[in-house]
This record gives C-alpha cells, structure tokens and sequence, in this order.
C-alpha cells in the first residue's frame, strides 16, 4: 500500500468507514494530475467518498512541496462540510503521519462579511429603509433585519454573513457590508479589526484556500480577489460555468444611474444631468420587449452615450473632493467606484462586443414595472482558461461530469479544451452503488408530451397516484414554481400525507422536516434538483414532472443556441438537450444517497422514451432498471412503503 493509501485509510477509518477502490482510484489520479501538472475531470458517483478522494492527495502534495492549492465549491452545505468536517480530520491525519501541519482558510467575497465601520454609521447611509433607532415610529422590517445585523456585528468573531442565524435580506446585509471596489483599505480607521481583510490574511498564509464559483469568476477578469495559486481543484464544478456567468452578469436601470446622482448632490456636487439621463433610459426600457437584445437602436445607444459623458463629467468633479474629512473621503472612494463601474458598462455596451455576440444583452422587469438591461458573457471559457487554469494543473470533479456519455461538454466549458491548455484527461471512478439493483427508472410514456402551459390533469392524476402509492416519501421536482404549486395543492386536496412546498419556508427547514417524517412529501424548483441529501426511506420516490430544457426565450440559450449553429454544430443538441441531461442526472442522483437505498425515480415525459435525443439524455442518468409500466411500478412503491 502506498503512502497515499495509507493516509486515505486512515482519514476514513477516523469517521469510522473503509475505503473504497473508486475512492483509491481517484485520490492516485489526483495526485498524479498535481504531480504532472495536468488537467483532469473526475467523475465519482454518489457514495464514492469524493471530498476525501481530492483531499488527501491534496492536502499531501501541500504538505511535501510547500504549493498552494485553491479548491472552489458551488453550494455553501460542501464548503461548510470541508471547513467543519472533512479537511480538519485530513490535517490531523497529515500531522500526525507527516509531522507537518497544512493550514486551510476559507475566502468568500468581500460582502460576504460585515464591515464594522459601515455597521458602525461610518460610511454614507443610502436610501430611507432603516431607522436610526430600534423601535422607532416608522421602522420597517428591513431596518430591524439592520439594526439585528448591526448589533451582531459587534458580537461576531467571524463577520460572516452566513453565520448570522437567522439571516437578513440582501437589502438589509447591503447596509452593512461594502463591495471590495467600495473598501478605502488602509485608510479604514478598523482595517486591523477588518473581517475580510483578516480573512485575506490568512488566505495568503494558508496553504489551501477553500472558496466558491463565484470568487473564481471574479478571478477569471483578472482581478487579484485570491491568493496565487499552485493547483485548482473544482468539486460540483457541472455547475462552474454556470455559478461564473451569474457572477459576470452586470445591471443597468434608472436605479442605478439615479442612486449616484442623488450621492452627488449629498457630496454637495451637481449630479452632472444623471437624473435626466436615468429618466431617459428608463423610457426607452420601458418600450423594449423583454428578452434578448440582438441590435440596439440608435436612440438607444445615443442614451447610453449620453451617460457615459455625463458620468465622465462627474468623474471630474469627484477628483475635486476634499481628502482632508474622512466623511468626505470616504464618499469620494465609493463615488468614484461607482461611477468608474458604470463608465466600464456603458462603454462595454457601446463596443463591438455586443455587435460580434461575445457580450449578450437583454432587458427583463425586476420588481414591478422596473425595467433593466443586463449584459453577461457569451461564454466563459476563455476567461477561465486564460486567466486561471493555464499552466496549473486543473482538477474538475463531481458525481455529473459525462454528458450523452462523454466529458468533452464539461471541459469545453471550463475552457480545458483550447490548445493553450494542453492535453486534458477525463476518468470516471464509477459508484459503490448498484443503480439496476437499488433503483428503478419509471417513464410514463402513456402520458401526453407537456405542452406550452405545462401539463393537464393526467399527468397531476400520475403524480398523486404515484405517491398515494409510496405512502408518501416523494421528492417532486418541477421545471417551474407554477407547476410545483399547482400539484401540491391537488395532492393535499386528494391526499392526507404531509406535502411541503419551496417557498413555503426557508429551503433548510422544509429539508429537515421532510427528512424527519417517512411519510412527508417536498415539491420545489431548480435549487432541488441538486445538492439535497437525505438518504434512507425517507426519499424512496423522485418524481421529475418533465425533461428540463431551459426555457426557449432564455437570453444566453438563445446566444450560445446561435453561436454553435453559425460554428456548424447542432445547437439544440450542444446547449438546451446538453444543460437538460446535466440537470436530469442531478435530479435522479437525489434518490440513492448510500449503499442500502432502493427506490423509484419517475419521469412524467414520455419523449424520454420517444424522442430522438432520448438516448443522449439516458445516458446521463444512473443506470436503473427501467419500465413504463404504471400497474409495475405501483406495485413496487407499495413493496417499498410497507417494508420496515
């Protein structure tokens, strides 16, 4: 047995386990990926041991050669699992055999944390929504989510956000932390107190840096927001593409235009015409349709223009703002963020990039009545590739890595595809589990194909049926809030089982509740479909209500559509049946969490089986027997919901 082995074993024997061969397979690839300076995307399915199979090498290679390695995850739950569990038991394991301590920091972005200067009144207070005072006539919700999150920050030993139980709204955490263009750094009379700046300090000292997606899009522009770094391990990184775009999609409405006219006017400077300017696009927002922007109209573009001189403008009278009141001063460092962020958007809007399709725009309403215009990244390959992965050996992992059999969409994404990168290797370590033994695929192909409006009292029938049948212990899964609502409310109408909706309450509650009860039942969208664990009988049913494209009007769908198709590829197939497989091995991946689940994963769209991309979409799924016979499957659920 090899040193590597040695140590996985003993990290797992010390949270009582075994390892497993796919577990020993992955951690020697990963150290082979650092050792050669590789890239390497790893697939290991559910109940694989995968924190550990990535940890260990890591953690090891840091240990022996003194490099830093930065691993990034998607969901909050794994990176508390590896702050809190999984790597301190890998560090008291290398300690212990190696005589060398690793230290690991976790690093989120810079209004993860709560600025105590800003908690404190020492920056400008913006806006009306919070009282000075608790218990104040007029304070609304808000300002008691601000006044709780201020006096917290004068308790915390962390500042971070996701330490305050129970959380705020961004409105509120808003008035309490600042953006890292917004920080005044060394000149914060609390810099030495300052949460993220401490954070960054240990991140720099430390030899692994634990931090998400959205730090590593912020990296990939070429701001310096992580230490350097020797080595990337990306664990969930099926949704790193994705995670990154979010974080590069940019916003321009009246609200923002108008919110640094009105800090000019407090600053005691004229506001430059900003508020007319923020009228005028807000008028002609407000005359667009929805949806993706292929050309601007001139008018358009002669708004924007207009901004951006009048943004130039006022970038000449903050120059002329005293240094010498701190008040002042600090005013001056977030006008002058501001306004250079908007100078940055408006000029992105106004260059070729939105012509040749590498920027793609599109207006949407948030709130009510309130047009924006957003503005993302076609892609993110090239960002990810250029500015982080080249020259570093690049670790992409996940249990739902293989689209239609294959790993080439995933590190086409990751922009491990492009010649600078070199050669990229894609290794599936399979699963403990036995999917044809422990689970069964269930395509209700007697059910009409959904259509426009989602699907009619057959498919609701089905649905209750199917759960009537279980005894409850039904995971649902829909493509929309409409359709979740609209089945919960049939089945508790024809049903007396405890049924849970998202949305009803906080995500984290309604998982405990429904793990705690064998005959509950939970319904919820997207953010289901991936990263819920509740192993055992509880989730002895996964109901999918329909293949989940994205929505056809979807902005960037409909760019990255037209993109392949102009490049000569088949566009339905490289994006919308690409992102529907990914999501569907997700969702069929929450049924069997550990060796002894059985259950059924039911798929109410009979084009999984019909449909000529059917095959591509399967092979993406775990491989469970399957049937389309409904008397079958009833059968088996109610096998399952009477065994003890």
């Amino acid at each position: 047995m090899s040193d590597l082995e040695d140590l996985l074993s003993a990290v797992v024997a010390s949270v009582g386990g075994s390892t497993r061969q796919g577990q020993v397979d992955m951690a020697h690839r990963v150290c082979e990926a650092l050792t050669d300076r590789g890239h390497l995307l790893i697939q290991a399915g559910t109940g694989t041991g995968k924190s550990f199979g990535y940890l260990v090498p890591v953690l090891q290679w840091s240990a022996t050669t003194g490099k830093r390695a930065i691993i990034s995850t998607a969901t909050l739950a794994l990176q508390r699992q590896i702050m809190l569990h999984d790597a301190p038991r890998v560090k008291d394991v290398i300690h212990e055999e190696l005589k060398t301590h690793v230290e690991v920091a976790l690093l989120k972005g810079w209004n993860n944390y709560v600025c105590l200067r800003k908690a404190t009144g020492g920056y400008p207070e913006e806006g009306t929504l919070l009282s000075r005072a608790e218990g104040e006539v007029g304070a609304t919700a808000t300002g008691e989510e601000v006044m709780r999150a201020r006096q917290w920050a004068m308790s915390t030993d962390t500042g971070d956000r996701d330490d305050l139980v129970p959380g705020v709204s961004d409105r509120a955490w808003a008035q309490v932390s600042v953006p890292k263009k917004e920080c005044i750094g060394d000149k914060c009379p609390v810099r030495q107190s300052c949460f993220p700046y401490l954070a960054r300090e240990k991140a720099d000292d430390a030899q692994v840096v634990v931090t998400n997606h959205a730090m590593l899009g912020v990296a990939a522009t070429g701001l310096a927001v992580l230490p350097a770094a020797d080595a990337y391990i990306v664990d969930e990184a099926h949704d790193l593409a994705d995670r990154v775009t979010s974080q590069l999609t940019r916003k321009l409405s009246k609200y923002e235009i108008s919110g640094v006219a009105r800090l000019l006017r407090r600053s005691g400077l004229d506001d430059a015409g900003l508020d007319e300017c923020s009228d005028e696009l807000n008028e002609l927002l407000s005359e667009l349709p929805e949806g993706r922007l292929t050309e601007l109209a001139q008018d358009f573009l002669d708004v924007i223009a207009r901004i951006l001189g009048r943004l130039q403008v006022a970038s000449e009278d903050i120059s002329g703002l005293s240094n010498l009141d701190e008040e002042q001063a600090t005013t001056k460092y977030i006008l002058r963020s501001r306004v250079q962020e908007l100078q940055e958007l408006c000029s992105d809007v106004l260059s070729d990039a939105v012509g040749d399709d590498r920027l793609v725009v599109w207006k949407a309403e948030f709130g009510e009545a309130n047009p924006a215009m957003y503005i993302a990244p076609l892609d993110v390959a090239h960002s990810l590739a250029d500015n982080l992965f080249e020259d570093q050996p690049t670790i992409l992992t996940s249990a739902t890595l293989k689209i239609g059999d294959s790993f080439e969409a995933m590190a086409s994404r990751a922009g491990l595809t492009f010649p600078s990168q070199g050669p990229w290797e894609g290794v599936d370590v399979g699963s403990p589990f036995v999917p044809e033994k422990q689970g069964v695929l269930y395509v209700a192909g007697h059910l009409p194909v959904p259509g426009k409006e989602g699907y009619g009292e057959e498919q609701l029938q089905e649905i209750t049926e199917l759960i009537q049948a279980s005894d409850g212990g039904a995971l649902a899964l829909f493509t929309s809030r409409a359709g979740a609502l609209r089945a919960a409310e049939y089945v508790r109408q024809r049903s007396d089982l405890p049924v849970f909706v998202q949305g009803e309450d906080q995500l984290s509650t309604l998982v405990a509740n429904f793990t705690r009860d064998e005959q509950a039942c939970l319904f919820g969208t997207l953010s289901l479909w991936q990263g819920v664990d509740v192993p055992g009988r509880t989730c002895r049913l996964v109901i999918i209500d329909r293949i989940p494209f994205p929505r056809p009007n979807d902005p960037l769908t409909q760019a990255r559509t037209d993109a392949v198709v102009r490049a000569g590829g088949n566009g339905f197939m490289s994006i919308a049946a690409t992102q529907a497989a990914l999501l569907l091995a997700q969702g069929a991946g929450r049924l069997l969490r550990r060796s002894s689940d059985r259950g059924v994963v039911a798929v109410l769209d009979p084009r999984l089986m019909t449909a000529r991309y059917a095959g591509f979409l399967l092979a993406s799924m775990p491989r469970m027997w399957r049937t389309a016979d409904p008397k079958m499957v009833r059968e088996i659920l109610e096998r399952l919901a009477n065994e003890s």
